[in-house]
């Protein structure tokens, strides 16, 4: 099954959708409705019948959130998105606004007068997130309702649930038993002190019980809760027919949706819930119920994080493999860009071809960005037929792509030139790739998070007054999601690295109407290796997990070190070196011309 290209809305359908919601609001006494991009399980990718903020505003993002008020309709985006915002919306109907630099409630300040009443779903809406919202509002009088959901009540030809079955991942890739699993977390609940912990995050608890699923389009996940308890029981939540042909662990039982809240009702405190995935209406069911809820985070996030031996092997050799079906395109791209016939959709289709072939791939790890020219600049861009674009002498194309394999899930970014590149491209290039070098080659102490590291990928772009919105890396998942926490290179994150953590490296550059840039490889957390003369703190370090060519037509080695020099020397030799005998022919004498030395 191959990347759709179909526009998912289109922003004429927006207003006629927009006055059926506010209808419902008039009917209910609500000033307005919170309409936000995530599910009940707060993924960043959602079934067809979730999205909600597409089918209302048409804006296709991973993030973001609307704020539909009788005489105002926001759309919140980050950096990220605030241009593919503008291409997708009607914004005479829509206001696109800059998130989180104007929050949800000086906004909703700006616009409602004390007694204003703004309606939000609890189960698509994280206790974290009303709490805060709740707490800036006290101030102005403005208050968040409970309410059934608006949008499903006027979405009248809303797709249905996915309803594919749940598959077993066998121990050769998962390296530990689900009932040690199981046996490990609930012994952390139980030094907590907790009698049971509810986990949402279908990741969490696919990695919990070792299954994976097709329910989200790119990530092989269940849709479905979990309540785990402090003797390692596990009460599973979902579709029973899902799992008509998975042999449940003993001490796995499995209930219906329906039985969900009553199982909540009946538990005994305390119980563990993560405030900030948890939705909203779990908290209080089990407040009004006057069970004790402590909030703590998700058991299993930390050990899912910290991949085994056995998670890492497989990682490694899915890139290798990926890699191979990476340089192929590769030398494909180089013999026919400047012919000036491709276009994006080649690019996306070629890649994808690329990645079949290997006869191991599962799936894509999420829709294929190839963006040409200003296309580039939009950092989550995704082609469709309407702005499919042709490949254009002296322009550069950002292809970001990644695979799911069975044994290990790959994301990958590499900016390619079209012809021969410009003088400034070069330059904005070169300082991308000495911040994703910085980062490869950094040792820290123990106890160093993300955001510490974050500025190392920055510095070469602060230096020349430039940056990039968006963090420079997100933890990714063994066969799981591409996107996965709770560990980040990012201002924002505080989560400790530790070893076993995979984690995207890919600093970049955007310039609006004109071009795009990043470079993205995967590293993984290891003990770094002594250094004579050092003390004997422990440090870590990364190990690059990515195999593949960096454009050597768009460095400026002036702008070089040496030691970057010799970074970017010794990681080709390394590639040449790990997915030569992986190609052959033709294929492989682009491959030693493409890694020769600078």
């Amino acid at each position: 099954m191959f990347q759709n290209f179909d526009t998912a809305t289109r922003p004429d359908q927006g207003p006629p959708r927009l006055a059926r919601l506010r209808a419902a609001l008039k009917r209910d006494g609500l000033n307005g409705f919170l309409v936000p991009r995530s599910d009940a399980f707060q993924g960043e990718y959602v079934a067809k019948a979730d999205e909600r903020l597409a089918w209302l505003t048409g804006f296709t993002g991973s993030a973001g959130f609307c704020a539909a008020l009788q005489g105002n309709a926001g759309v919140f985006v980050d950096g990220r998105y605030r241009v593919q915002v503008r291409a997708q919306v009607d914004t005479d109907a829509f206001s696109p606004v800059n998130w989180p630099e104007t929050s949800l409630a000086d906004w909703l300040k700006s616009q409602l007068p004390a007694g204003g009443k703004i309606g939000f779903d609890p189960w698509l809406h994280t206790a974290a997130e009303i709490e805060k919202t709740r707490t800036e509002l006290a101030d102005a009088g403005v208050s968040l309702r409970p309410s059934d959901n608006l949008i499903d009540r006027v979405w009248t030809d809303k797709p249905s649930r996915p309803a594919e079955p749940a598959v077993a991942q066998p121990i050769a890739f998962s390296g530990q038993t689900s009932a040690d699993k199981r046996a490990e977390c609930a012994a952390a609940l139980g030094t907590s002190g907790h009698r049971a912990a509810v986990v949402t995050l279908p990741d969490s608890i696919c990695w919990l019980l070792n299954m994976r699923g097709t329910d989200i389009a790119h990530n092989p996940v269940v849709q479905c809760f979990a309540i785990l308890f402090d003797d390692g029981r596990v009460t599973l939540f979902s579709d029973i027919a899902k799992f008509d042909a998975f042999e449940q662990d003993r001490g796995v039982e499995l209930s219906d949706w329906a039985a969900f809240e009553p199982a909540l009702k009946a538990l005994t405190g305390p119980v563990r819930i993560e405030k900030s995935s948890a939705p909203v209406a779990i908290s209080d069911i089990l407040n009004d119920q006057g069970i004790s809820v402590a909030w703590g985070d998700d058991p299993c996030s930390m050990p899912k994080a910290c991949k085994n031996a056995t998670e890492i092997a497989g990682t490694k050799e899915a890139h290798l493999r990926d890699g191979a079906a990476m340089v192929a395109f590769l030398a494909w791209f180089d013999e026919n860009a400047a012919r000036g016939q491709l276009t994006e959709i080649d690019i996306v289709t070629r890649l994808e071809t690329e990645r079949r072939a290997t006869n191991a791939l599962r799936d894509i790890s999420f829709d294929t960005i190839a963006g040409t020219g200003a296309n580039g600049a939009v950092i989550h861009y995704r082609v469709t037929k309407e702005t499919n674009a042709r490949l254009k002498d002296g322009q550069l194309i950002v292809v970001d792509s990644g695979g799911q394999y069975q044994d290990g899930t790959t994301d990958i970014t590499r900016t390619l030139a079209i012809g021969e590149p410009g003088l400034e491209e070069r330059r904005c290039f070169t300082r991308v790739l000495q911040g994703m070098i910085a980062i490869s080659q950094a040792r820290f102490p123990v106890g160093v998070s993300g955001a510490h590291l974050d500025a190392l990928a920055r510095a070469p772009l602060w230096l020349a007054g430039q940056d990039y919105d968006h963090g420079t890396g997100h933890g990714v998942g063994a066969y799981l999601s591409v996107h996965e926490g709770p560990q980040r290179l990012a201002r924002s994150s505080t989560v400790p690295l530790k070893p076993g953590m995979i984690l995207s490296n890919e600093p970049g550059y955007y310039r609006e109407g004109a071009f795009g840039i990043r470079i993205e490889n995967l590293i993984v957390v290891t003990p770094a290796p002594p250094l004579e003369g050092a003390d004997d703190r422990k440090m870590y370090a990364f190990e690059t997990l990515t195999f593949v060519p960096i454009a050597r037509n768009l460095i400026d080695i002036s702008m070089l070190s040496a030691q970057e020099r010799s970074w970017i020397n010794t990681y080709h030799a390394a590639v040449f070196e790990q997915i030569g005998p992986r190609v052959t022919g033709a294929t492989n004498d682009w491959l030693a011309a493409a890694t020769a030395p600078l």
